[in-house]
């Protein structure tokens, strides 16, 4: 299972490069003002309109990859930290962790994590 989530990292990471890539090569809608009175047309790779259709196919269909690598991601990562739970790792309650904190508070002294005896209240992994 590690190998196939270094492969989507992988893919994930070239597909954004190529993403990048592709934007920055398309030309803006606003160009077409300039190139309609010929300034700029014969300088364009592509001319003023040509392949305007396949940049435009090619970035949704690499837009598509990135958002499925995206989603396989956060599953491997989801299945990560249900794994991570069933190991044994302590869960932390928040209305455990706040009851004696406020009473700290109340008194007036200041939650330290520690006892008065010089021993942690903090639970130990094992």
């Amino acid at each position: 299972m590690d190998w196939l989530e270094t492969l989507v990292v992988v893919v994930h990471v070239v597909i954004a490069v190529a993403l990048v890539g592709l934007v920055l090569i398309q030309q803006g809608k606003g160009a077409d003002a300039g190139a309609a009175f010929g300034g700029g047309a014969s300088q364009t790779v592509f001319g003023s309109q040509g392949s305007g259709s396949f940049l435009t196919r090619f970035t949704t269909l690499l837009a598509i990859i990135f958002f499925v690598t995206s989603f396989s991601l956060a599953v491997f990562a989801k299945q990560r930290a249900e794994l991570a739970g069933q190991a044994g790792i302590p869960v932390v309650e928040e209305s455990a962790a706040k009851a004696p904190a406020d009473k700290a508070v109340e008194s007036g002294k200041a939650s330290t994590g520690e006892t008065g005896s010089g021993e942690s209240t903090l639970p130990t992994l094992e």
